[in-house]
């Protein structure tokens, strides 16, 4: 065995304990084939040497020496997209500044589609739904597609309704809608169900290489922030919506240009024959295609998240949201999933979505058995919990995929929405580990920004990365710490992916996924987290970034 590679460090977090201390990594070709003292690993270097080269040896002094971060959910095609040149990100202030914002993006392309995301009405003053009027103004000859910050909610203006073939009389898919006026006529808000449907004939302006070079500029944000592996989530529950473009990814592993390892979750359907070709194709170390995706709600700030109780500001009389897709149906397919010992993913922000899964679950779990080699079912963002449902994940080996920064999105939001009875329920990841739970750490990305110290900051400290609101934290009690939220980030996602066997930690027979750090994340302050840089991006033992 030859060591290619020696990371040495004064701080050197293998993730197995809760403290980093001196030592060092020692890689042989994508593996970790020894850690401890610095004596120690290069003494097995130079006996392992056998006439060959001496290893690279690469002393960070004191810097942070981590697992590789691992962002357990994020939608790869849309985030590259929204961080090209393709499409603009922004919340805007109000109506007006976001069509003041197209305006000025508009100025650098041509032609063609208008698009951007990141709006929330419900941010803006005053909090006012947009509507076709203004971009008609702006842009009577040119489609515009503004799709809200949560991708739950599509803004139109009149020449993108004509173009994707929208009318007056239109009917919506079912767990969609189309916003109409008093007089019957569509306001150019669309939404969940119907919104995602779109995006296919929006997204297909863009073509295969616009879309390859900018997976290639989301690969470098990636390394930039630290992170080495992803899992690229079905974005709709839909045929044909899921925006898995695992052509992409394997034409840049051909090529050597795969710097993150990327997990592909494809949505879960009758049909698993795509699933199973990927994962048939797909078994190398940098590519695979672990499970699947699925949908039970929507969003609690649009009143589509599935609760168990009305909402408190209820729109209608038993506005308790819906589901996406109906619950015997779900069962259908979880269960269909697991005979074959696929593992499933599924979207549940409300109570009785959360609740509905985990029974789904536990009878698959008594049904078939424990899923095999370390597979594990995940429920994706799991915002509002019944009391009794926090001790069911543990139970039935279910990982929690949550996504930090969400929190502090709509300030005032969870009180508004669902009273203050069902808020301490929310988000709840010191109670969740309390339990024995996995979390596992992502960003939703592109509604949040795949920004590695803002996941951190927001799980310790609980407050807005951009604000630092509110003082003290939302809910502190649900504060963790930094070597909880170090692992949740890295073992935890590792488990979501399936691969805990192999990421996660820095052990000998781990691949060699590491992040160097200029700063101690263990022993800083809160307010200094978010000042922190990686120094360094090690995928597999190859250096993907370096400041």
């Amino acid at each position: 065995m030859h060591i290619d590679l020696i990371i040495e460090s004064e701080r050197v977090f293998t993730g197995t304990g809760g403290t980093a201390g001196p030592g060092a990594v020692a890689v042989s070709g994508d593996r970790i084939a020894a850690v401890g003292p610095r004596d120690d690993v290069r003494a097995l270097a130079r006996e392992a040497r056998d006439g060959s080269a001496a290893p690279e040896v690469r002393d960070f002094g004191d810097a942070l020496v981590v697992p590789g971060f691992h962002d357990s959910h994020l939608h790869f095609f849309h985030s590259a997209v929204y961080s090209s040149p393709l499409a603009a990100m922004f919340l805007g202030e109000s109506e007006t500044d976001c069509v003041a914002r197209m305006r000025a993006f508009a100025a650098g392309r041509a032609d063609g589609w208008l698009l951007a995301q990141g709006w929330r009405e419900y941010r803006w003053d005053p909090p006012l739904l947009p509507s076709k009027r203004s971009l008609d103004e702006a842009f009577p000859e040119r489609p515009v597609a503004l799709y809200s910050g949560d991708a739950h909610t599509l803004w139109l203006n009149s020449c993108a309704l004509r173009e994707l073939g929208l009318a007056r009389d239109s009917v919506p898919p079912a767990g969609g809608s189309y916003d109409r006026d008093e007089h019957g006529e569509l306001t150019g808000i669309v939404r969940e169900a119907a919104a995602m449907e779109l995006m296919p004939k929006i997204m297909g302006a863009f073509t295969d290489a616009e879309v390859t070079s900018a997976y290639r500029g989301f690969l470098a944000q990636l390394a930039e922030n630290g992170v080495t592996s992803v899992c690229d989530l079905s974005l709709m529950a839909h045929p044909g919506l899921d925006f898995i473009r695992d052509d992409v990814h394997a034409a840049l592993l051909a090529s050597g240009e795969l710097t993150a390892r990327v997990h592909l979750f494809p949505t879960l359907l009758e049909d698993m024959g795509r699933f199973e070709g990927m994962r048939e194709r797909y078994t190398g170390p940098l590519l695979q295609a672990p499970g699947f995706k699925q949908f039970f709600d929507g969003v609690s700030s649009q009143h589509t998240a599935w609760v168990t109780e009305p909402y408190a500001n209820a729109r209608a009389a038993g506005d308790c949201g819906r589901p996406t897709v109906d619950p015997e149906a779900m069962r259908s397919l979880v269960l269909a999933a697991a005979a074959k010992g696929y593992p499933v993913r599924i979207h549940t922000i409300g109570d009785a979505a959360i609740h509905a899964a985990l029974d789904i679950f536990e009878e698959a779990r008594a049904t078939y058995g424990a899923l095999p080699e370390g597979r594990r079912n995940c429920l994706e963002h799991l915002e509002n919990f019944l009391p009794e449902d926090l001790e069911r994940l543990s139970a039935l080996q279910v990982v929690a995929a949550v996504q930090p920064p969400h929190m502090t999105l709509d300030p005032g939001g969870p009180e508004r929405d669902l009273g203050p009875e069902r808020v301490p329920f929310m988000w709840p990841f010191r109670t969740l580990l309390d339990h024995n739970a996995v979390l596992a750490f992502g960003t939703d990305s592109p509604v949040v920004g795949v920004n590695s110290m803002d996941v951190l900051y927001s799980a310790v400290t609980r407050q807005d990365p951009a604000t630092h609101e509110p003082a003290g934290g939302w809910l502190p009690k649900e504060r963790i710490g930094m070597a909880e939220a170090l692992r949740a980030y890295t073992q935890g996602s590792a488990a979501a992916a399936g691969r805990r066997r192999e990421l996660g930690t820095l052990e000998a027979g781990m691949l060699a996924d590491v992040t160097v750090l200029d700063r101690d994340l263990l022993a800083c302050a809160p307010e200094d987290i978010q000042k922190t840089r990686v120094l360094a991006t090690f995928t597999g033992g190859r250096c993907v970034f370096e400041r």
